[in-house]
């Protein structure tokens, strides 16, 4: 599955761009870019796909996307719903690596940036004060000009890469090439699953929103996502439980049903496996922090 190239607007007076998108739900398609993108939700939250890994996102994430690492945020339902007043706004930077000249990074001074550019092909999560001190950093940068804008760039990625409060976002970049076909198909394939994550999907249906047939769609499925439908649909509704988990009310056993788990024991296997803890200890985990 081939995500699609989305060419990241700058203006001419400019060496990278930084904007603040106020929009009624983030970015709705699976796309990359030669662009680093750094980005601070300030309002929304929803399921995320970076690289090979679908987890859950919220107001308040700092995200560090590097370089032409496929991705895709989908907001929550509730955001699509006619009437909604619902907002996603985010601030996001993007800047390509040689931004500052093709000789910059290969200076001795330029080694911890130049390894974190490398690191965050994987996609990086920021935590605990670092994730605060570069969300405040990105609303800087909105009003910085001249050379302050380039120096606040900087010491924020600086500060990334002598820092260890950070996780990745993906095990891996399957991707390859682009196909604007391959682009349509993985579009409809997650908005699909997406919307009906929450019951049974059958290898004939998810095959005929893919105007494939059963056996090429499986084929294709795992030559190109390095997984099988099956357990991609298993960690989507793996993912949608933990922003249950953090974000509602509901009692565990609601949530395994809500997420598409027809019983209370799988939900539990699938979701240890996938998280490598149990959604209760996941849920503790979290509410500690």
């Amino acid at each position: 599955m081939k995500p699609q190239l989305l060419n990241v607007l700058r203006q001419p007076e400019y060496s990278f761009s930084v904007r603040r998108d106020v929009v009624l739900y983030f970015y709705n398609r699976w796309h990359y870019h030669p662009d680093v993108e750094l980005v601070y939700i300030e309002q929304g939250s929803g399921t995320q796909f970076i690289g090979d890994q679908i987890q859950p996102f919220s107001e308040g994430d700092v995200l560090l996307i590097g370089s032409n690492l496929p991705h895709y945020w989908r907001c929550h339902n509730a955001y699509f719903e006619p009437g909604s007043t619902l907002r996603a706004i985010a601030t996001v930077a993007h800047f390509n690596e040689d931004c500052l000249g093709t000789s910059f990074l290969q200076l001795p001074e330029s080694r911890e940036i130049r390894n974190l550019l490398k690191t965050a092909r994987l996609g990086m999560r920021l935590h605990g004060k670092l994730r605060t001190v570069v969300a405040q950093r990105l609303r800087q940068m909105l009003n910085a000009s001249g050379m302050e804008r380039i120096i606040l760039l900087l010491d924020t990625l600086n500060l990334i890469a002598n820092s260890t409060e950070s996780s990745f976002l993906s095990s891996a970049n399957p991707f390859r090439t682009v196909d604007e076909a391959d682009t349509d198909r993985i579009n409809r394939i997650l908005q699909f699953s997406l919307e009906n994550y929450h019951r049974p999907i059958t290898l004939q249906e998810i095959a005929e929103v893919a105007a494939m047939s059963p056996h090429s769609f499986c084929r294709y499925f795992k030559a190109h996502n390095r997984k099988t439908f099956s357990q991609f649909l298993t960690e989507l509704r793996v993912g949608k439980a933990c922003s249950l988990l953090l974000e509602s009310n509901l009692s565990v056993a609601q949530i395994c049903f809500e997420s598409g788990f027809n019983s209370f024991s799988n939900f539990n296997k699938y979701f240890k496996s996938v998280m490598g803890l149990s959604p209760l200890k996941y849920q503790q985990q979290y509410m500690s922090k």
